[in-house]
Formats: structure tokens, C-alpha cells, sequence
């Protein structure tokens, strides 16, 4: 029997097309022509859907620590699937796409539901599936304040249109909205002129149609869908506009004639305090998309005054995770000639990025709590737009992440060296090293050295009663972790770090590094300066503020 739609077909669904996405990007980039051909639809979807994976998996992994048998029901992992989609969605495509997903949601788990499923397998399914597509439809087209035909919004209509008239299982349903869609899909370049001249099809419609057929996929036991082969090409063949340039007829979108940044952000706030936004970036920009709910919203806007949005955003309630993105200057970058070399650095907070900036590295912020997904990583690796990269994740728990980063890097054509730095100021060490000018790999080894000779330790303060290899801490204890190892529990940060210091100096040091948190006085590190000093000859110390929220301080000894 097909499989039932439930917590598991959702969770396969979202690997599936996170795959597909993942395959089919740079097609979808090379599309990508409206609202404004910047390129990267292909890539927004990715990331849009990436932060939904994650979002499930995470769902899954919490049931998984509480015994073998736990298992997270539909309302929960589809609720992930939105939520992750909607905090994480990226570009025009990828919050309207996040904007379906919460329509869905809006269905396949109704308010006050508490078995979280009307009826068993079959049926249920396919009449469930019905009315959520066509819920997410009626959602997406709520969420944008001027709807275009020929977009993805039209393949969307399509795909529930023809899944409202299928008789059969969820499976069956699936695949009736995936062909309905990939139809639709042909007819976008004589819906929309834009799309015509240039002799293309839509590129968000394009992610959608990977969507579904993931979908499809996943209702029909895992396998590809019908039509869905990697690789197919849409059936109107895409003009090789990034390789040539730009063609002079497709418009204002292509002319200069579009607003000239992308404002995206996360914004806490009120319904009515959302209408009244809506309807001030309405007057401000074009291409405005507010989807969300229940508080939380995601905030995608086309303007000349980007300042004008944000301060709108501020108005309204609380903007964060700020995203904006100047379209001359993304052009520039993608025309311009490839450096030979760069690094990447991911840091935890404002000063620490602002000093590996000034050492030329490109940076990824971490916001509190919110670790970079692999997406991301691989974004910036394409921003820093060199030949050869070194990154530097600086954590630990971010190996796998900046591992499946770099191989998709290196199966674009870079040459990516990943060193394991476990800790950000082993990134500073390394970054001290580096010379551009060198080789590669001689780079990449004195880089490492530097980086694996530098031991490092970190100050939190617990945020509950916990056993550690140092004993029984309370909430609200200072914590000095060691190479990752709780090692000193205090109640005072300046104390509690004097005694770290001393354990790890034991062994040996010629330098030591602090870097401030967010809320640490200068007067802590002048009073740590004082104690290595007096009681540690010939040892020189170095501090920054590196305004990180997540470790009071950090400690690096080389």
C-alpha cells in the first residue's frame, strides 16, 4: 500500500524535494527573469525549503531522545514544515512558497484538532490533500498584494484545480496536482510577456513543480514522480541570459526600471498592525509579499528607499533577521572576474565579523540559538566568488553542515578546503596565518597548524540544573568549558575565567586571546589581563570585543 499521509510522508516529502531543489538550482537560477532577473529563485527555493527540512528533522530528533517507539504525530511535523519555511523563506518565490506550505498546515491540521487526523488511510487522504492545496492557494494569493498570472501563483491554481477533480488515494491526488502543475507550467511564457521574450518559463513555477513531484514522490513510496526526471529541462528552452548578458528586450525588470534593493525580514506584530503595513509598503515598492500568522510574519518587498521599509517594519512591530540586497550590486557580482582565493568564516557575533572582515574574510553572522544551515554556508561561498576557499565553521556542531557545503562548492567548480576549527578563535589563529599569496595547499596546511595549535575555552552561565564532568551546576552558575568540556563550575564570571586561565596556561602558552560577549565589561578584561600577567611571565594577551550572545567569553591559548 502506498504510504499514509502522515509524519513520516512528510518528513520524505521534504528530503525529496530539498534533493530535487538541490539538482535542478542552477536550471531554476538560469530561469530566473521576473519579477527581477537576478538569479536566483533556484537557490531561495533551496534555502526556503532547506530551513523546513531542518525545522522537521529537528521534530523527529526531539521524539527520538525520549525512547525508540516516540514518533511525532502530523500536526507536529506539519507544523515544523511551515514554521521552518516561513522563518527561513528567501526571495519573492520562496516566501510565497512558504505562504502555500502554511496553507496546507491550515488543513491538514485544523484548529483545536487533538487526534490530529480526521480518519484513517485512503480516502481521508485524498480528500484532506484536495482541500489543502486549494486552502494553500487561497492563502498564497491572500499573502501577495498585486497577484501576476504566469507566475507561481497560476501553477499553484492549476495544481489544485486539478487535484479537485481526481478520484483515488493521496497518492493519486498528488500526482493529478503535479501533472496539473508541470501543464501550467508551458503556459507561462504566453501568460506573461516578460517570460515570452526572454523564452522561458517561471522560474518560482519551475520550484513549485520540483515540490510537487516530491510530493508525488513521497505518497508513492519514495519514488520519483512520473515527468520528474533530474534533470528534465522546462519545455520552453531557457535563454542563456546570465552567461551573455542580460537581452535588451525584457523590460523595466531587466532595463533599470525596478526598484533597486530586495527588503526581506521577520517581523513580531499584530494583524492590524500588519495591515497598516501592508498597505505603507504597498505605496513604497512593488512585489510585496506578507505571509504568516499568529504573530509571526515574513516581510518581502522590492523598494528605492529600503531604509523607508525597515523603518515601516519598526512601526509595526519588531523586525529581525534583516536581509537586504541591492540588485546593481548583486549584478556586478555575478559579471565580475573570480578572485583567485578567499575565506570563509562563520562567527557567533558583530565584532568578531567585523574583525575577520578586516582580514578580508567573508563572513556568516549566527544569529543566538540559530545555526547556519549548509545552504547558507554555500551562499557564501558563492559571495566571496573565488577559485579556491578556505572555510572555517568555528563550532564544533557545524562539521557536517560545512561539510555538505563544501562538496556541493567543489561540485561547482571550487576548490574548497575545510578546516575544522572548533571554536572561533581558532578561526582568528588561522585567519592571523593566512596569505592569499602563497599556494593553496601550503596555505590551507599553516592555516590548519595555527588552528589546531591554539586551544580554546569558552564562559556561559547555565540556564538550568544539570549534571557535568565537574559536578552539579544551577541555573544561573558561570560554566568554563575546555576544549568542549565542562572543566570549572563559579558563580562569578571574572573568577571563574582566572581559573580556567591558570588550568590551561599549566600546560604551556606564549599568547592569549579574549573576545568579549555582548554584556561584558572592559573592566573583566583588564582585570584577566592583570592575572596573566602577575602570575604567567611571557605571556602576551590580546582582547576583542566580539559581542557574541551565546558565550560571555572566549578563551583561546596558543
Amino acid at each position: 500500500m502506498p504510504p499514509t499521509l502522515d509524519a513520516d510522508a512528510v518528513r520524505t516529502w521534504c528530503a525529496l524535494a530539498l534533493d530535487a531543489l538541490g539538482r535542478s538550482r542552477e536550471e531554476i537560477d538560469a530561469i530566473n527573469v521576473y519579477p527581477v532577473a537576478d538569479g536566483d529563485t533556484g537557490t531561495n527555493l533551496y534555502l526556503t525549503v532547506e530551513s523546513a527540512t531542518r525545522a522537521v528533522d529537528a521534530v523527529f530528533e526531539g521524539h527520538a531522545t525520549t525512547g525508540p517507539a516516540s514518533r511525532p504525530d502530523l500536526a507536529e511535523a506539519v507544523r515544523a514544515m511551515a514554521h521552518g519555511a516561513l522563518i527561513g523563506a528567501r526571495g519573492n518565490s520562496g516566501t510565497i512558497l512558504a505562504q502555500l506550505l502554511r496553507g496546507m498546515a491550515e488543513v491538514l491540521v485544523p484548529a483545536g484538532d487533538t487526534d490530529h487526523r480526521p480518519g484513517g488511510p485512503g480516502p481521508d487522504d485524498a480528500a484532506l490533500l484536495r482541500r489543502a492545496l486549494r486552502r494553500a492557494v487561497e492563502s498564497a494569493y491572500e499573502g501577495v498584494a498585486r497577484p501576476v498570472e504566469g507566475t507561481v501563483l497560476t501553477v499553484a491554481s492549476a495544481a489544485a484545480e486539478a487535484a479537485a477533480t481526481t478520484a483515488g488515494d493521496g497518492a493519486a491526488v498528488a500526482r493529478a496536482a503535479h501533472e496539473g502543475a508541470r501543464t501550467a507550467l508551458e503556459a507561462t511564457p504566453r501568460q506573461l510577456e516578460v517570460l515570452g521574450r526572454a523564452g522561458v518559463v517561471d522560474a518560482g513555477g519551475k520550484g513549485l513543480v520540483e515540490v510537487l513531484g516530491a510530493l508525488a514522490a513521497a505518497l508513492a513510496g519514495g519514488e520519483p514522480a512520473p515527468g520528474a526526471a533530474p534533470g528534465a529541462r522546462p519545455a520552453v528552452t531557457p535563454h542563456s541570459w546570465q552567461s551573455e548578458g542580460c537581452p535588451a528586450d525584457l523590460g523595466d525588470a531587466a532595463a533599470g526600471g525596478d526598484p533597486a534593493f530586495e527588503v526581506i525580514y521577520l517581523l513580531e506584530a499584530d494583524d492590524a498592525a500588519v495591515a497598516r503595513l501592508r498597505t505603507r509598503l504597498d505605496a513604497l515598492g512593488e512585489s510585496l509579499v506578507v505571509v504568516g500568522g499568529d504573530g509571526l510574519w515574513n516581510v518581502h518587498v522590492h523598494v528605492d528607499d529600503a531604509g523607508a521599509a525597515v523603518e515601516a517594519g519598526v512601526e509595526a512591530g519588531r523586525p529581525y533577521r534583516i536581509r537586504i540586497t541591492h540588485f546593481a550590486a548583486a549584478d556586478q557580482e555575478r559579471v565580475r572576474e573570480p578572485a583567485q582565493r578567499a575565506v570563509v568564516a562563520v562567527v557567533p557575533g558583530a565584532g568578531l565579523a567585523a574583525l575577520c572582515e578586516q582580514a578580508g574574510a567573508t563572513v556568516v553572522a549566527v544569529r543566538p540559538g540559530e545555526p547556519p544551515a549548509a545552504g547558507e554556508l554555500l551562499q557564501a561561498v558563492r559571495r566571496a566568488h573565488a577559485r579556491e576557499v578556505v572555510l572555517l565553521p568555528n563550532d564544533a556542531d557545524l562539521r557536517h553542515t560545512a561539510a555538505a557545503a563544501a562538496e556541493q562548492a567543489r561540485s561547482e567548480g571550487v576548490r574548497v578546503a575545510l578546516i575544522p576549527t572548533r571554536s572561533p578563535v581558532q578561526g582568528i589563529a588561522a585567519l592571523a596565518v593566512h596569505e592569499s599569496g602563497r599556494r593553496f595547499d601550503e596555505d590551507v596546511v599553516a592555516m590548519t597548524a595555527a588552528a589546531g595549535a591554539t586551544r580554546y575555552a569558552e564562559l556561559v552561565v547555565a540556564e538550568r540544573q544539570s549534571w557535568t564532568m565537574a559536578g552539579v551546576c544551577q541555573a544561573g552558575d558561570v560554566l568554563g568549558l575546555i576544549d568542549g568540556d565542562v572543566a570549572v563550575i563559579g558563580a562569578e564570571l571574572a573568577r571563574t575565567a582566572e581559573t580556567v586561565l591558570d588550568r590551561m596556561l599549566a600546560a604551556g602558552g606564549e599568547m592569549v586571546t579574549l573576545v568579549l560577549g555582548a554584556e561584558v565589561p572592559d573592566a573583566v578584561a583588564e582585570r584577566l589581563q592583570r592575572h596573566v600577567r602577575d602570575g604567567h611571565l611571557a605571556v602576551d594577551t590580546l582582547v576583542y570585543r566580539g559581542e557574541q550572545q551565546s558565550a560571555r567569553l572566549l578563551i583561546g591559548i596558543e
